[in-house]
């Protein structure tokens, strides 16, 4: 070969379009949400088709909308996620910190629903 003949260039393999870190499996679908909650603000909030849930202080809220879709087979609009620092509070004259929460207002699209007395499917 000289040195003006070039080589024909191996095709490069596809690069893969998900980020590190955003594939979720089964068992990581369960550990971003924790639990929902259920009270009289969040049952008020289900009118407007929104749905509040207890996560991980990790999840983000890509990982939020993949797992409520995945386990409770619904489409979801939008995320918005809060952090709620615990409040110091005083039991029996000794001084503590309650536990540190995040959580995240789900909104559903028109018509669909998630009925937590009938579990997640």
């Amino acid at each position: 070969m000289s040195v003006t003949e070039k080589k024909a260039a191996a095709p490069k393999a596809k690069a893969s379009k998900a980020s590190k870190g955003s594939v979720l499996s089964d068992a990581r679908l369960y550990d971003v949400i924790v639990q929902p909650l259920v009270t009289e603000k969040t049952t008020t909030l289900s009118e407007q088709n929104k749905v509040v849930f207890k996560i991980s202080p990790t999840a983000t809220k890509k990982d939020v909308k993949k797992a409520v879709e995945a386990i409770f087979k619904v489409s979801v609009l939008k995320v918005n996620t809060i952090n709620i620092e615990g409040k110091m509070k005083k039991f029996r004259g000794q001084t503590g910190q309650r536990n540190d929460l995040r959580k995240a207002v789900v909104t559903l699209a028109a018509g669909q629903t998630i009925d937590f007395a009938a579990g997640a499917r």
